[in-house]
């Protein structure tokens, strides 16, 4: 149910656009750490929890007829094992950018061929929200995962947000 309102809404905000991209932006799934006290380093590069474990399968129950021809993760793995439940579904190769080569991210997101999904981290988000045309400020809270940003490309880009378990 979840997966058709999403592919809904995405078909009604591309709506009257020939030939738009559409690129989802999320937030990796719950971190291993989270939660343990003291700020979290991103020195460190934790697995997800299980909770994250089961985000990233419900992500990719829910994008799984989206039209996703790439996606694009960071160096991390916890945006990695966010993506690999899509990716193995979808029989998708996961492309790396480093997490602080916005240039590189945007440059794959437009050569790309179809939709896009990115998985980034909760200070990279906002700003390829930005970077992909988008002008509303966007906030993303330090236990915040269930964003789901769905970015229309077309003249003028268009965002929808939506959250998602």
């Amino acid at each position: 149910m979840l997966n058709a309102t999403i592919a809904l809404l995405a078909l009604l905000a591309t709506a009257g656009v020939a030939h738009a991209q559409t690129v989802v932006v999320v937030r990796h799934a719950e971190r291993a750490d989270a939660g343990t006290g003291g700020a979290m380093m991103m020195a460190t590069d934790p697995a997800l929890s299980e909770a994250g474990r089961a985000r990233a399968e419900s992500l990719a129950i829910a994008l799984e007829d989206a039209g996703i021809t790439t996606i694009v993760v960071t160096e991390y793995k916890r945006t990695q094992q966010t993506a690999a439940p899509l990716a193995k579904r979808l029989g998708l190769t996961v492309e790396t950018v480093p997490s602080k080569d916005a240039e590189g991210l945007v440059a794959k997101v437009k050569a790309a061929k179809g939709n896009v999904l990115i998985v980034g981290h909760s200070n990279t988000v906002p700003p390829t929200i930005k970077r992909l045309g988008i002008e509303a400020d966007v906030k993303i809270g330090e236990s915040d995962y269930d964003d789901l940003f769905i970015i229309n490309l077309g003249p003028p880009p268009s965002l929808l947000r939506l959250h998602y378990r």
